[in-house]
């Protein structure tokens, strides 16, 4: 740090004179102080202590201070700046805070022949009734099919995001891209939402195991406005017959992600593949020459030799590609670069957030820095959403705290009833978010709904910070709940 005195021979410091200024006045502070204390000669050794540590405490605030500034200093020299306030007066009604003040139902009544069959338990919680198909209370958060988005209507209500209602495709069907992600494609101009297709019959293979669907294959669908969704098929079937294929109806295909591949003009597609008993823990890899299929599967393999589950890909600014997956029993994550086609991993990789048991993790940039939503891991039933930060995308992470804002408590700790799946950073909006969530509904799958909210990155932090001092040099992820809300009226203009 440079220190030079100033015209009355004060020292100062260089880039930070308000700091020499709070300095100085904490020195006369302590001076007044010291004068004081001399009235009586008995109390010599008790002022002097305390005057000692008073000097102690501010030098330390002072010395903290330093750290702060200095820190702030080096990234705005660095570029780093971060958004702390929108300044997008077109988005700034999208970060109202919205309240929900709604009343849950009684808990639901159990049939008393499945109490004689299971024996007296406690009462469910308020997650299991959700969770239960024939309770009231999940009622309240899966409306049927007479309040469904439909693209096919015009009206006051085109345009609108409807988080947990059914929303149609341009074809009048339930939209089945669950667990999936987004991409943009230059060449077509158009967004291609790729996800899961779940649109078969619900079962448990085993009395232990989680409730499930057979792979069916995965979902494309196409749009320019983020709203209005064309299917374009299943562009990545399951497999029928040969029940050793990866893919064969019985085993587990989740959380497809695809990329453009810039040098080799290839549409590239990961994904977690597993056995109906969650033992395989692999990544899987196809590679199509259309972004709408078809895709041709390649192979399966575990990074690294380490287990993989929930997983997502990240396409940086200078092309390259990253996984990021669930490993060693979900108690860690890991992050490796992909090789130049996409086709593999490279030797490098990190272990982050580790023993924090996070999961479905969607990542996404701005102004130089790495954020990412995660998980809790439990299963279907819904939990506490965390926002994470990095300088550097292999880390180290840092945990800005939960980024839900708005709705109620019960929302909030639920992540609004939903778990991430993908982040949408939206062209010539910049700062500007859509978080993709998927709102499981475990006994009948194929009726799980979308959650879709605006998300913003500014404010500080509201956790400690596991670096830095615990200073807040990151900005606040916020996700705010709307009941309803729609893009601004010039970006749809744009992309319709």
């Amino acid at each position: 740090m440079n220190i030079a005195p100033d015209s009355s021979g004060a020292p100062v410091l260089f880039g930070f004179p308000e700091i020499t200024f709070f300095l100085v006045e904490i020195g006369k502070g302590t001076m007044k102080m010291r004068n004081k204390q001399r009235k009586s000669p008995a109390l010599n050794f008790d002022a002097g202590y305390r005057c000692s540590l008073c000097f102690i405490l501010w030098s330390l605030v002072g010395f903290g201070l330093i750290i702060f500034f200095v820190s702030v200093k080096h990234q705005e020299d660095s570029g780093q700046t971060h958004i702390y306030f929108s300044r997008l007066p077109t988005t700034r009604e999208l970060e109202d805070v919205e309240e929900e003040h709604f009343r849950l139902p009684p808990p639901h009544k159990v049939n008393p022949r499945a109490v004689k069959r299971r024996g007296t338990r406690k009462q469910p919680k308020v997650i299991e009734d959700y969770l239960d198909e024939s309770s009231a209370v999940h009622a309240m958060f899966f409306p049927d099919q007479r309040t469904a988005v439909d693209p096919r209507k015009g009206g006051n209500d085109s345009m609108y995001f409807y988080p947990g209602r059914v929303w149609l495709d341009t074809d009048g069907k339930p939209i089945q891209a669950h667990g999936g992600g987004i991409m943009y494609d230059q060449k077509t101009t158009r967004f291609y939402w790729y996800g899961e297709n779940k649109d078969g019959p619900t079962y448990q293979a085993h009395s232990k195991g989680a409730q499930r669907v057979d792979i069916i294959g995965v979902s494309c669908y196409s749009s320019k406005n983020l709203w209005s969704w064309t299917h374009e098929g299943i562009v990545l079937p399951g497999e029928p017959n040969n029940v050793t294929h990866d893919l064969h109806k019985s085993k587990v295909l989740e959380r497809p992600k695809v990329v453009y591949n810039d040098h080799t003009g290839k549409y590239v597609m990961w994904m977690h593949v597993d056995d109906a008993n969650y033992t395989k823990a692999s990544v899987g890899v196809a590679v199509s020459n259309s972004p709408i299929g078809p895709f041709k599967y390649l192979y399966s393999f575990r990074p690294q030799g380490f287990e993989s589950r929930d997983m997502t890909i990240f396409k940086d600014d200078d092309g390259t590609a990253y996984v990021f997956y669930s490993s060693r029993d979900n108690t860690e994550l890991h992050v490796s670069p992909l090789t130049k086609d996409y086709l593999h991993i490279t030797a490098a990789m990190k272990r982050i957030l580790i023993r924090r048991h996070r999961e479905a993790p969607a990542v996404f940039k701005l102004q130089g820095t790495y954020y990412m939503i995660t998980s809790g891991c439990s299963g279907w039933a819904p939990n506490r959403a965390l926002a994470h930060a990095a300088n550097s995308i292999m880390g180290p992470w840092e945990t800005l705290g939960n980024p839900s804002v708005g709705g109620n408590r019960f929302f909030r700790l639920t992540t609004f009833l939903s778990q991430s799946t993908f982040v949408l950073p939206l062209p010539d909006l910049p700062g500007t978010f859509i978080f993709l969530a998927d709102r499981w509904n475990p006994s009948n799958l194929r009726d799980s709904r979308y959650i879709w909210l605006p998300l913003f990155i500014g404010g500080l932090a509201d956790e400690p910070l596991d670096y830095s001092f615990g200073f807040p040099l990151w900005s606040r992820v916020s996700i705010y709940w709307h009941r309803k809300w729609r893009l601004p009226e010039g970006w749809r203009e744009g992309y319709n």
